[in-house]
């Protein structure tokens, strides 16, 4: 019966290895690096210190020879995970992050700030080595972060809420998502439409409620009045604005359609208005904005951002500006990059309703 390999109790190390196999952790090392030329190592000892680290398990030592190369072949995520809905914006953007990140041979390590205030203090100590540089999603930071950015560590920002000098960005054209929406709305003959749009002070929201205005403006139609609402991004924060617009309301024609800032706030009007018993879309057309999981599994007609691409394109822009430090080359330039966005036409989408219908 063959000896079967005892399970370590900790890590083998070269010496360990140098030991079993009788060589230095020197002799070890070089047959295990695979420095296959040198005519000091025979056939034989090449064996023995191989049979031994299957033996003893032996793994190279990645923070070692990282502290050589200078490179963790890690990479950062800094973004805000908190609430009680799940995300799908942040978890798509991450899925296209760890399919480039996979392809490049990168670790991906997320670090929740709680919120942006906190990103100050926060981020510099996430750079203390453990990687080699920093994606921020979505940060709500102002100008002067690039006096606080570690110097040593690269960054690139994904929708930030304003360019940060230094600092590579990469955007989708919000506003032209909004404005290709509500445009559609306005062709297909709808007139009263309400724009339930993203928090005060978000960039993005704003942009997307430049979109609606101006589809209105080109068009040569005034927008209905108190016809715009804003909002957290999240289906509870599309639920909260729009019931107390319904009843402030009451009794005058439910607007024809609903262009929402996300596919979150979406869902939280869908769900309250069905709960009065409204049909979507004979009763109300409903557009949302980002094209998750959510509005590609509810057939919701949306404003598609490109956020797996979004993802990888942020890893490649990250890898790029590392490599260029490493090589003490020039990095990327510092520049934001605008995507573009369509529009996906799906169940939730109709021409205006026959009749007048009240809000009751």
């Amino acid at each position: 019966m063959s000896e079967q390999p005892t399970r370590p109790r900790r890590a083998a190390t070269l010496a360990d290895v140098g030991r079993e196999a009788g060589v230095s952790a020197m002799a070890a090392s070089a047959v295990l690096n695979g420095v296959s030329t040198s005519t000091r190592i025979s056939k034989e000892t090449r064996e023995r210190v191989l049979a031994a680290a299957e033996k003893l398990r032996y793994r190279p030592n990645r923070t070692a020879r990282a502290l050589v190369d200078r490179r963790m072949n890690a990479l950062g995520l800094v973004g805000i995970l908190s609430g009680d809905e799940p995300n799908l914006y942040f978890l798509e953007v991450f899925d296209g992050i760890m399919q480039a990140a996979g392809m490049r041979g990168q670790n991906v390590t997320v670090f929740n700030v709680g919120n942006w205030v906190d990103a100050r203090r926060l981020v510099p100590e996430y750079c203390d080595g453990r990687i080699d540089g920093l994606i921020m999603l979505a940060p709500m930071i102002d100008a002067p972060a690039s006096e606080w950015l570690p110097e040593h560590a690269p960054a690139v920002t994904v929708h930030a809420n304003r360019a940060v000098p230094g600092v590579p960005g990469l955007q989708s054209d919000d506003e032209g998502g909004a404005f290709l929406a509500v445009s559609h709305l306005l062709r297909l003959g709808h007139r009263r439409i309400l724009h339930v749009g993203g928090p005060e002070g978000s960039t993005g929201a704003d942009l997307r409620q430049q979109g609606y205005e101006r589809a209105f403006r080109e068009a040569g139609i005034t927008p209905p009045p108190d016809h715009v609402l804003r909002c957290p991004f999240t289906a509870e924060g599309g639920r909260t604005v729009l019931e107390p617009w319904l009843l402030r309301h009451r009794g005058e024609p439910l607007p024809e359609a609903i262009f929402a800032a996300s596919d979150a706030i979406a869902l939280g009007c869908m769900e309250r208005l069905q709960a009065r018993g409204y049909r979507i879309p004979e009763d109300i057309a409903l557009i949302g904005f980002d094209n998750t999981l959510f509005a590609r599994a509810a057939r919701l007609s949306t404003v598609a951002q490109p956020l797996g691409k979004l993802g990888r394109m942020a890893v490649e822009m990250l890898l790029a500006l590392i490599d260029a430090e490493q090589t003490r080359q020039p990095g990327a330039e510092d520049r934001e990059v605008v995507l573009g966005t369509e529009l996906v036409e799906r169940a939730t989408l109709a021409g205006p309703r026959a009749a007048e219908l009240l809000i009751a």
